[in-house]
């Protein structure tokens, strides 16, 4: 399993400090997403890695030593703005870019069709760029990311664009990567789809790393909320001390709790009310935690 790292990176231009001593491990076996608001230093951060953006100090590491050119040669990597010829047929770009890196001709042909051939696209290999839809073109982009076995990818927004059968199609040759140890470092600004697929989130803000772990352990660091369902009408909770009510529909309301005090108040009042059908913890989303260390 191999690990991809970045050490107390920074890139100023001039007085911004667009990236702000970021440091995070990207392991192999996983999918690690790379979340933040536009301007939060995602796409600088992966372009540093990639040494496409000189650093202004900080480190890069692979397996614990310094990256290289030849490491990089390796590395898979899909920037935020698409690098395609809209006047050149897909296959051919993509044996033209697999030979770039080293991979002869005869191989990277094959492996193109095979890639095309799983994101739905064997019977469009020979179409002009152009003549693709955009979601079509962003299928060829991640297949010339994922020619010749990478040893780690780098996705900038590599879901945009594309419908839910296409995104998984694309999860599954990932996760075909991440069988072989690859480490897979992707930013997206859907949540909900980085929710559902992620080990491991890292959220940027302002260029800091102001959140990193697996999504339990994220979890454990938001703020609790309980959900409490009743026989009638449950608009009274707003009045209990310590209680908040984030909303309420009908009997069911979705309170944030001050302390286990506020909790025994209103499990007395509602009792004393009624029915109690449920009070049960309900865990953070994603979402709520993204806005929680980002506001």
């Amino acid at each position: 399993m191999s690990t991809l790292e970045v050490r107390d990176l920074t890139r100023t231009f001039g007085d911004l400090r667009a990236v702000d001593g970021v440091s995070f491990a990207a392991r192999g076996g996983m999918l690690t997403g790379f979340v933040g608001s536009n301007g939060a230093g995602k796409t600088s951060t992966m372009r540093m890695m990639m040494g496409v953006l000189a650093s202004t100090s900080g480190d890069v590491l692979f397996d614990g030593a310094p990256v290289t050119r030849a490491d990089r040669r390796t590395f898979g990597y899909m920037p935020e703005e698409r690098g395609l010829y809209p006047k050149q047929p897909a296959l051919d770009q993509l044996v033209y870019l697999a030979r770039l890196r080293g991979i002869p001709a005869a191989t990277a042909r094959a492996e193109a069709l095979e890639h095309l051939d799983r994101l739905g696209l064997a019977d469009r290999a020979k179409d002009h760029v152009e003549k693709l839809s955009l979601g079509n073109q962003q299928r060829v982009q991640i297949t010339a990311a994922l020619m010749g076995r990478p040893r780690a990818l780098i996705l900038d927004e590599p879901f945009s664009g594309l419908d839910p059968t296409a995104v998984d199609d694309m999860v599954d040759l990932l996760r075909g990567h991440t069988a072989r140890g690859v480490p897979v470092l992707f930013s997206s600004h859907q949540l909900d789809l980085v929710e559902r697929l992620c080990e491991r989130l890292v959220i940027l803000r302002g260029g800091r790393v102001v959140a990193d772990g697996t999504p339990a352990e994220l979890q454990e660091t938001g703020t609790v909320r309980h959900r409490l369902v009743l026989g009638g009408d449950a608009g009274w909770v707003r009045g209990v001390p310590g209680v908040h009510a984030v909303d309420v529909d009908g009997a069911t309301a979705l309170l944030e709790l001050a302390d286990e005090e506020a909790a025994r108040r209103l499990l007395a009042a509602a009792v004393e009310r009624g029915t109690v059908r449920e009070l049960s913890p309900v865990r953070p989303s994603l979402a709520q935690i993204y806005r929680e260390v980002t506001s």
